[in-house]
């Protein structure tokens, strides 16, 4: 313990790391520099500035990372279609190479020698975050207090903030008897009565979606322009990342679209019922694949849906910073080069529905697609050919078992 000097702590003044600040600089005898990420979460960050001086804090880093959030981790991803065992569109996963990132540069324009986080020793969120830290300084020290100290329940922790003097904040109102974890791209709900699959969630449990019974009787139409596999208007309105990624979270939460009820597998080895709500992201993911379904070559589209579950498990374990990670998005964002165009869905009680799609990069040629005279355009005859050379394998087979 003694050496380390000087601490990075990823913190967002809440109990847990507002006691592990406390107790770093006790048990660990370190300086301790606070980081804290704006990434979306929809809450006001600055606050956690005066927790941080009133436990003695002299280096406060709080950060707005949204655009390059956005930018440089939700678009890269959401051009590979990322979904994570068919159902989880890695919201929390995202985020956490960016946080790992800023981590290490806090460290390096510091100097400090270690980092540390609030992550508990049975998540993911432990290993995403050093997984991170070591690709980026090999030689980091990671401090992870829920591996180490014995306040493994919210009433130690409540009692050790009470003898340390630790302020903490307590809403007036009813306490969330859920885990949630927020950011631009969703918002995740876990322990409660979650923690029986069998459970239904209860309504009032959602922040950000309306239920699709209570949604507008009148359908939502939306075009939204791509330029090289990223979405850059609505509408015709030109955005930036973030504020594309804010405006499709409030047109698809305002129609119900988003909501998800998943148990998935951790990496850790357990499994983990979670609730997710990704209204903006639905919507790209959907759209992005009307886009692709266009302008891509077929065989680039298969390869890529084959490549994908490879990629999507890279990011939920917490390989972002891996070489074969960067390998894949070379090979995926060279893909987009032609993913150009406007898609038109309609949202309507929580479905995302394609209903128009163009592209002046388009692989579609309605003379030879149409069910009319072509032209000449395509001779059907050649398909006769076409049929009795891929047959060729299954006669000789048929013909041997006979």
């Amino acid at each position: 313990m003694s050496s380390i000097k000087k601490a990075v702590l990823a913190y967002s003044g809440g109990l847990d790391t507002s006691v592990i600040l406390k107790w770093l600089q006790d048990e660990y005898q370190c300086e301790v520099v606070t980081f804290t990420a704006d990434i979306g979460q929809g809450e006001e960050v600055e606050p956690v500035r005066g927790k941080a001086e009133a436990l003695g804090v002299k280096e406060i880093y709080i950060d707005d990372l949204t655009e390059e959030f956005v930018r440089d981790f939700v678009f890269p991803m959401f051009r590979a279609n990322t979904v994570y065992e068919g159902e989880y569109l890695l919201g929390t996963s995202i985020a956490r190479p960016l946080i790992a990132k800023r981590m290490v540069e806090i460290a390096n324009e510091t100097g400090a020698d270690a980092i540390s986080h609030g992550a508990t020793g049975k998540g993911n969120d432990q290993i995403r975050f050093e997984l991170g830290a070591y690709a980026l300084k090999p030689g980091v020290q990671v401090i992870a207090p829920w591996r180490e100290w014995d306040l493994l329940s919210r009433e130690k922790l409540m009692a050790y903030a009470e003898k340390h003097n630790i302020p903490i904040d307590f809403n007036k109102g009813k306490k969330s008897p859920y885990s949630m974890d927020a950011n631009l791209l969703h918002i995740s709900y876990e322990g409660g009565i979650l923690e029986d699959p069998w459970a239904e969630p209860e309504e009032d449990m959602w922040r950000w979606t309306v239920s699709p019974e209570k949604a507008p009787d009148k359908p939502v139409y939306v075009e939204l322009t791509y330029r090289q596999g990223d979405i850059v208007a609505i509408d015709g309105e030109e955005m930036t990342p973030a504020q594309v990624l804010a405006k499709l979270n409030q047109l698809g939460g305002e129609n119900g679209i988003g909501r998800d009820d998943i148990v998935e597998n951790r990496y850790i080895g357990m499994k983990s019922r979670g609730c997710y709500e990704t209204p903006g992201g639905t919507i790209m993911l959907r759209a992005h694949r009307a886009m692709e379904s266009l302008t891509l070559d077929r065989e680039v589209a298969h390869l890529k849906d084959e490549l994908m579950p490879r990629y999507a498990k890279l990011i939920y374990n917490g390989y972002w910073w891996s070489p074969e990670r960067e390998m894949m998005q070379q090979m995926i964002d060279a893909s987009q080069q032609y993913v150009n165009g406007v898609v038109r869905v309609k949202l309507y009680k929580g479905n995302v529905d394609i209903v128009g799609r163009k592209s002046d990069d388009s692989l579609f040629d309605e003379n030879i697609a149409t069910f009319e005279d072509d032209g000449g355009a395509y001779d059907q005859k050649d398909a006769d050919g076409f049929i009795k050379l891929n047959a060729l394998r299954l006669r000789l087979q048929a013909n041997r078992r006979r």
